[in-house]
């Protein structure tokens, strides 16, 4: 049997690479001990040391940036994101707040975000974002989330997927938006607002148009250029007119769905411009002293999250609201979860207005990692080595 005593010869058992010659004299010497097992004990035992072979082989999925679009566009993830927060909502997810590393006087942050999904009859699966953010990316033409996102057994603790950050970040946001719009928007909602015209400005156009029949879309940027570069970019994925605009007020006059998508850390969005009964999509800033968001229209609002912990914790947009006194602790209506397990109720008339603070979750990117990592295998996308 050459190929299994091969095997027994080799000291990594299926690795290229060996760290100590210690390491390597016991790797060799276990195979060699299971292999005289198996060989002792007859044909079916050594159908048992092909099975333990087989498992020190670990394989690792890689999934570059256009390999996840075409797993996973945003409508498809829209439904992920939904299972994941009802997940969430239910109690199947632990997930501690992210960990943010930002050094004095450097161009960027780093965070780590750490979430466990179980339940009932499922497989446990861990998972580990890591991503850098650089603002200035924006100006780079990159964008500003740069990281992977690590998928775990949950059984075994094996590293099983290595995936792109970036694209994971740009779809689940917009996935979620999408997800809050389903929700909560009015059902004749279709005069879409975007502020901001980088990455997430473009797949929250996606995710509304998969939730809502948009009849309008206008894009405002501090810089009109790039608001003409999306509508050109962008304009064969709709069926209406976009059209860039000057300024956040013009893009906002009449629009009863609104996307913040900016990287300010002060309100790019004034009570005055915001119709009656408008869903706003709050995305952009993720800081305590951030916020895209003046308090008085956190104050005329409904408001929805993806998770209140994450949002007493982080949220400048509700904390910097709240240290104005406009608004308290039960301003917040409900976590999305909830309105999916009937738990809470999300808009009550046609002339309320609704906004959906996102922060984004863990558990998002880990439901995200499972889909992906399934969805490779079904179709065959993506590369496997040896780890």
């Amino acid at each position: 049997m050459p190929g299994l005593l091969g095997l027994a010869r080799d000291s990594s058992v299926g690795s290229s690479s060996v760290t100590s010659p210690e390491w390597s004299t016991k790797r060799r010497t276990d195979a060699s001990r299971q292999l005289a097992h198996f060989l002792q004990n007859g044909q079916a035992s050594m159908r048992h040391f092909r099975t333990w072979a087989g498992r020190q082989r670990v394989k690792v999925l890689v999934l570059t940036h256009r390999e996840i679009e075409q797993l996973m566009p945003v409508d498809a993830c829209i439904g992920v994101m939904a299972q994941a927060l009802e997940a969430l909502a239910r109690g199947d997810v632990y997930q501690p707040l992210r960990m943010v590393i930002h050094p004095p006087n450097a161009p960027g942050l780093m965070g780590l975000m750490p979430a466990v999904l179980s339940g009932t009859g499922r497989k446990p699966a861990y998972g580990l974002k890591v991503v850098c953010l650089f603002a200035d990316n924006s100006a780079r033409g990159k964008d500003m989330h740069q990281g992977s996102v690590l998928l775990f057994d949950g059984t075994t603790g094996e590293l099983l997927a290595l995936m792109n950050a970036s694209a994971i970040t740009a779809i689940r946001t917009a996935a979620v938006s999408g997800l809050a719009t389903r929700l909560l928007a009015r059902g004749d909602a279709g005069d879409l607002a975007i502020i901001g015209a980088g990455v997430q400005a473009r797949t929250h156009l996606l995710a509304m148009a998969a939730v809502r029949t948009l009849r309008r879309v206008r894009v405002a940027s501090r810089n009109i250029e790039r608001a003409r570069t999306l509508a050109l970019e962008m304009q064969s994925q709709v069926a209406c007119e976009i059209e860039p605009m000057p300024s956040a007020a013009q893009a906002m006059r009449g629009a009863d769905l609104v996307v913040t998508a900016t990287t300010s850390t002060e309100p790019v969005i004034d009570r005055s411009w915001v119709a009656p009964g408008a869903h706003l999509n709050i995305v952009g800033a993720s800081l305590p002293r951030a916020r895209e968001v003046d308090s008085a229209t956190m104050a005329a609002a409904a408001v929805f999250v993806d998770r209140r912990e994450s949002t007493l914790a982080e949220s400048g947009d509700y904390l910097l609201a709240v240290a104005e006194g406009v608004i308290g602790p039960d301003h917040i209506r409900a976590e999305l979860g909830e309105l999916l397990t009937g738990e809470r109720q999300g808009r009550r008339s046609p002339e309320e207005i609704t906004l959906f603070k996102s922060l984004g979750l863990a558990v998002e990117d880990l439901a995200s990692a499972e889909f992906l990592h399934q969805r490779a295998q079904d179709v065959g996308v993506g590369t496997w080595v040896e780890f």
